[in-house]
Order: C-alpha cells, then structure tokens, then sequence
C-alpha cells in the first residue's frame, strides 16, 4: 500500500510535494521553487517560518508546550490581553481551529439568548447568508447551501435561518423574536473572494443592534491584516458583537483561533461548558501572542492597502484574455474565468507549472492571497505568469 492510498481523499490537491517554505516561497522534493500566492487560506499571512513567530515558538518549545485548561500557565493571560487589545473587546475564548471558534460563537450567541435575550429554550435562531463557508463541521454544514460539501452529513441541526449575501433587508426580514445572532463573513472567501456592496455591513450592524440580537463577524480568513485592516469590518467602521478569528492568528506554525468579544457576551459561558485540550495552549498563546504583536504597529496592514491597486490593476487588465471578473480587496483576490477558455483547476495547474501556486474554488473561480511580506516585484511575478497561462490556453 502505497502512502496515497492509506490517506483518506478528502483533499484533491495540485500535483506538487512541498518540502520547505521561507517567506513568499515554497520548495517542493525536486527543489523547485513556487510563489505561494495562497498562503494557506489567509493561514500564513506573514510568510513562511516569520522571524518573529519561530522565535516565539522555539523559546516556548524549550519550556513547555501543552498543560491543558485544568492549569494555568504563563502565556494565556498575556496572550489574552494582547488579542483583546487588537480587537477593542474585553474577553476572548481560546480554541484551536477557525470551524471550532465558530462553533464556539454558535454556542455563546444561544446562551446569550437564553440567559441576557430572554429567547425561549431551543427555540434560538441564527440568521446566516447564502454562499457562506464556516467550516466543515457536523452543524456549520447544517446551514451550508453548498451540497458537495452537505450531502449525505445529515441528520441536519436546526436553529439557521439563510438571507441572500450583501441583502441588509433581507437580514431585517429574517430576524424573528427567536433570533439571537446575524453570522456573516465580512468578505466571502470560500464562495470566491465575494466583496458585499458598500453599506452592507453598517447596515447590519444597524439592524442587529436596533432588533437586540448579536452581530458575529467571521473573520477567519478576512481578518489579521489580509484586507488593508485589521479587520475586514474596519473598511466600513463596524465594530461587532463577537470576532472569530482563526487562520493567521496560529501565525502559519500550528492552528490557533479565538472568539473574542465583551463581558457581557462571552461571560454567559461558565467552567465545564466548553472547552478544548489543546485550545489556549502554552505554544499556541506564545505564538498568538507574537501575531498580536506583529499586527499593532499595523505595517503589515499598510503593506497590504499599499499593493492593492497593484493586484488589482494587473487583473484587470486581464480581462480581455480570459478573465470576466476581479474582486480585489487588500491582498485578497477573487477571479472568475471564462468557462469556455478552462476550469480554475486547469488554471491552476499550468500556473503550478510556471512556479505560481494557487486555488480554484467553485468550478471557475480562483482566489489569491499571498503573504504579507510579498513585494511588488513578486506580486507582478505572480501576475505575469497568470497572463502567460490565459495567452498559452487562448491559442
């Protein structure tokens, strides 16, 4: 048996075998080298073994890497208030992956609704948007509309209500005397880089606080500095009620993700309710809090207003060669290809070819979100072998 088929195939990757990454780069088992214009789903937003993050995990490594929530440690609470500080909330709740801090967020907003709303037991609610990705657990799928990745999970869990994504009203018009949260994405990423028209967001914001129920903003993968801010709802002046963070905040070594929120929010939640082995670890928070720190003089989201027009300009200008649609916000791109030229994965596979990884979502869209650290010349690297793939498929 060979290693692939003792691997379950819940992945179909590119046909590329990574062996060594160091910023921008990554190197495969022939020692070829790639632009990562990935970086792991928004996962290693400051690049490959960052200086910083690998100081902070070898420091810890050599103390102690795991004691479990039935102990304190020293790195939690420092962790603590550097991630609360970055987001202006006074609490968060540590866990490991972006699906359980959504799962998390899940639970606070049905207890919340419970004990501080005054909801009716199990009657709580949560209104969610077409298109959105939350993860792949048993109850995130539950609300998904995307059938290949909800068909043959169920029983389902109840308790979802679905408005159309970017349609404020139609989130007032789902909102009923059950309703405890409104849980969005600030930017679509799974659906493909999908940016909501602008006042979405304040208007949510207006709505959700007028009808007393929770705004929850998945920032899993538009937060940490992706999209020119700290976070995505920082383009429209949105603070909301409870950030899920995830991806970045592991700082691209190991998965790391947080709810964070005010008192009144996440105190509902009391010992034995929920929790995880792993989640707030000592490596984990060492390295959380390194990111924290990494994010508060905010270059790294300067660096990503300052190389948007850059990406953006260099795809549109693509548009006569194959592209019929850019989305651009930060360093966070979506792109759709013309069905006729090929699919996002054929796409993506002549660009691995040309030493550029990406990925396809959605049959012909692809999304791009290389590292931070990325610079203008690499960035139009990246750009330049996408031209070459549409001219080489055009022929």
């Amino acid at each position: 048996m060979t290693g692939h088929d003792a691997l379950a195939h819940n992945y179909n990757p590119l046909p590329v075998t990574i062996a060594r990454g160091e910023g921008v780069w990554l190197t495969d088992v022939e020692g070829k080298q790639y632009l990562d214009f990935l970086a792991s789903y928004s996962a290693v937003n400051f690049g490959h073994r960052h200086p910083a993050i690998m100081e902070a995990l070898r420091a810890q490594l050599d103390r102690v890497t795991l004691t479990s929530r039935a102990f304190r440690h020293d790195q939690l609470e420092p962790f603590a208030e550097k991630l609360t500080r970055l987001a202006g909330k006074q609490m968060m709740l540590p866990m490991n992956t972006g699906a359980e801090a959504v799962e998390t967020a899940i639970k606070v907003a049905r207890k919340w609704g419970y004990l501080v709303k005054g909801v009716e037991r199990d009657r709580a609610t949560i209104v969610v948007a077409h298109g959105n990705f939350h993860g792949r657990t048993t109850t995130v799928i539950s609300f998904s509309d995307d059938e290949h990745a909800r068909a043959d999970f169920g029983p389902y869990t109840p308790g979802f209500r679905t408005a159309p994504y970017g349609d404020a009203d139609a989130v007032e018009r789902a909102i009923d005397e059950h309703t405890v949260a409104v849980l969005i994405e600030p930017i679509q990423g799974e659906a493909g880089v999908l940016i909501p028209p602008e006042g979405y967001l304040r208007r949510v914001r207006e709505i959700t606080a007028k009808r007393g129920v929770l705004f929850i903003a998945d920032e899993v993968q538009s937060g940490l500095a992706r999209t020119g801010e700290t976070f995505a709802v920082d383009h429209e002046g949105v603070v909301p009620d409870m950030y899920v963070l995830g991806k970045a905040l592991g700082g691209g070594v190991l998965p790391v993700s947080a709810v964070v929120a005010d008192r009144d929010v996440l105190g509902v939640i009391e010992p034995g309710q929920h929790g995880s082995t792993f989640g707030g670890n000592p490596l984990a928070a060492a390295v959380g809090s390194a990111v924290a720190e990494l994010l508060e003089p905010g270059d790294f989201q300067r660096q990503a207003a300052r190389l948007e027009p850059v990406l953006r300009e260099g795809l549109e200008a693509l548009t006569d060669r194959g592209v019929v649609d850019v989305r651009v916000r930060g360093l966070w791109a979506g792109i759709d290809i013309d069905p006729s030229l090929a699919t996002g994965r054929e796409v993506c596979e002549r660009l691995a070819e040309r030493g550029v990884l990406a990925k396809d979502t959605h049959g012909s869209s692809i999304r791009f979100s290389p590292p931070l650290v990325i610079t203008e010349q690499q960035l139009a690297q990246g750009i330049d072998a996408l031209s070459g793939v549409l001219g080489e498929l055009s022929r």
